[in-house]
This record gives structure tokens, C-alpha cells and sequence, in this order.
């Protein structure tokens, strides 16, 4: 089943953030049917730097060709802005497709661009934004990739302004519709009532941003067809990873933190070590079982 496929269905999908093969690995094991490939978290992961634009198209796309080559599940990633103009929205297009994303969320920001739960925000004019959608369609290899265009208009120029962007962006030809930052679960139903049916829309649930946090199951009965959950895995890693750290400057050992982490065997487990021995002395027999 595609992507696009999937999102004619009546129930809501939800995709959790992940930031390389490790964590796109353990959310395919807990089950879920697809990834967000967060520019965010590969941000504060590889860069240990905020999200404000610093991270790159080949970081990204390198990441994403490493979360491919380990998962089949499909992955929905962060284009930022396309880093440029339409010209370089395209070359995004490529680069990630080839790297196997299935669809690309792209934002109507300026260069270089910020969390869109961050303040002082500032956007490009609507008909260049409407271009790089333009321009996207007409780079993509395959109709099932998809292309996902947000506007974060809502800060900067009000709600009226982020609704008649988004019919602009609809109206070019995008796949889905995220407005980000949306303010209160008002501004989520009206949003809601305005596109559903018309196209498939995207919700951004952010710990402790700017729109109030809503379970997958109210926002599908709003009419939401996606929900990510973009950093919400990297908070959770960091908060333990402090208190890991805290643990063995204190005390010296990893025993205090034992029933907090993995063994060494438990980790194998969760990535198939034994099955890939077993493949690999297969191989090493001429294929033979």
C-alpha cells in the first residue's frame, strides 16, 4: 500500500518522529504504519544545535537513505523551505526521492528557516511558495510521492491570512496541508471544517508548543488524516540520557540505571543481530541453507 493509498482511509495515520535507522527501527517494531523524518530532531541530534535552519539538504537526504536501507515502513520528511528557491525545492525533490523518501512536507518560511514553534518567524509571498510546489511536482519521479505544503503564516499574519494561503497552496496542486502553530483546539476544528474532504490534512503536536496537545483519535474525528509527533522521541532520549549521565558520574557504575536501559543482549535483540549472523554464514556457504 502507498502512501497516498493509505491516506483515502477513514482512520487517522499516526507517525512518530525519528531521526536515523536506530530509532525508525524500534518505532517500526512497536508498529506503526509510517515515519516523520524530522529536520528538527536530526538537528539536535547530529548537530547538537537548535532548529534555525542549520541543518542540510545532504545531511538530510543522507540520513533518510540510511533510515531507507534499514526500514520499509513509508517516510514522510521534512524539506524545510527546499534550502532556496524553486530551483533548489526541485533538486530537494530529487535528492530525497532517490534517498527514498515518499513525501516531502516543504514550508512557506524564509532562508534559513526556524521551528515553526519558535518566535520571530518570517515568510516568503505566496506566489513564490505556490512556485516551489510548482516546481516540485514537476521534478518528482513518481505520482506517489507527495508533497506536503505548510504554511506557518498563523504567527506572522494571523489565522485569515495562514486559510487563504493554504487555499493557494491547494489550489497549486499540493497533496496534503499542514498549518503549523495553530493556537487552540478552535482554530484545529476550523481548519478542520474548511478542508476535509478536499484534501488530506496534517497535525504537528509539539510538548509544550504553541497548539494544545490533542490524542490521534480526537484530531481524526476533527478530520486530521496524519498526526506527527516530530521531536517528542529526542525529548524523551535527552531526559534520559541526562539523568544516565548523572547516574554513572555519581556513582561510577551502571548499576543504579539497570532497569532503565537495555542489556547487551536485549539491544541485540531489538536489531537482529543473531539473524544477520545467521545471513551472513548463509551467504558465506554459496546461499545455501
Amino acid at each position: 500500500m502507498t502512501l497516498k493509498t493509505r491516506l483515502a482511509a477513514d482512520d487517522i495515520l499516526v507517525a512518530p518522529g525519528v531521526y536515523d535507522a536506530l530509532t525508525a527501527t524500534l518505532a517500526a517494531q512497536a508498529g506503526f504504519e509510517a515515519l516523520y523524518l524530522s529536520g528538527a530532531a536530526v538537528a539536535y541530534t547530529r548537530l547538537g544545535r537548535p532548529d534555525i535552519g542549520l541543518t542540510s539538504v545532504s545531511e538530510m537526504a543522507d540520513t533518510m537513505a540510511l533510515i531507507r536501507d534499514r526500514v520499509d515502513l513509508p517516510v514522510i520528511i521534512d524539506a524545510d523551505t527546499g534550502f532556496g528557491n524553486a530551483l533548489n525545492a526541485q533538486r530537494t525533490m530529487r535528492l530525497y526521492e532517490r534517498a527514498g523518501a515518499n513525501a516531502l512536507q516543504i514550508e512557506d518560511q524564509t532562508y534559513p528557516k526556524r521551528c515553526g514553534h519558535l518566535a520571530e518567524k518570517s515568510i516568503i509571498a505566496t506566489p513564490e511558495m505556490v512556485g516551489k510546489i510548482t516546481a516540485m511536482a514537476d521534478a518528482r519521479a513518481s505520482a506517489d510521492t507527495l508533497i506536503i505544503a505548510r504554511t506557518d503564516a498563523v504567527a506572522v499574519d494571523g489565522f485569515d491570512a495562514a486559510i487563504d494561503r493554504a487555499e493557494a497552496y491547494v489550489e497549486a496542486g499540493a497533496d496534503a496541508l499542514f498549518i503549523e502553530a495553530l493556537r487552540s483546539v478552535e482554530e484545529l476544528k476550523t481548519v478542520a471544517a474548511r478542508f476535509k474532504g478536499r484534501v488530506p490534512l496534517l497535525a504537528n503536536m509539539v510538548e509544550g508548543g504553541a497548539t494544545p496537545i490533542q490524542n490521534a483519535s480526537d484530531l481524526e474525528a476533527m478530520g486530521f488524516s496524519i498526526v506527527i509527533f516530530p521531536g517528542g522521541i529526542v525529548r524523551a532520549l535527552a531526559r534520559t540520557a541526562e539523568d544516565y549521565y548523572a547516574s554513572l558520574m555519581g556513582t561510577g557504575s551502571n548499576r543504579a540505571f539497570a532497569e532503565r536501559m537495555f542489556d547487551f543482549n536485549g539491544l541485540n535483540d531489538r536489531l537482529g543481530t543473531d539473524e544477520m549472523l545467521a545471513r551472513g554464514k548463509r551467504y558465506e556457504a554459496g546461499g545455501q541453507d
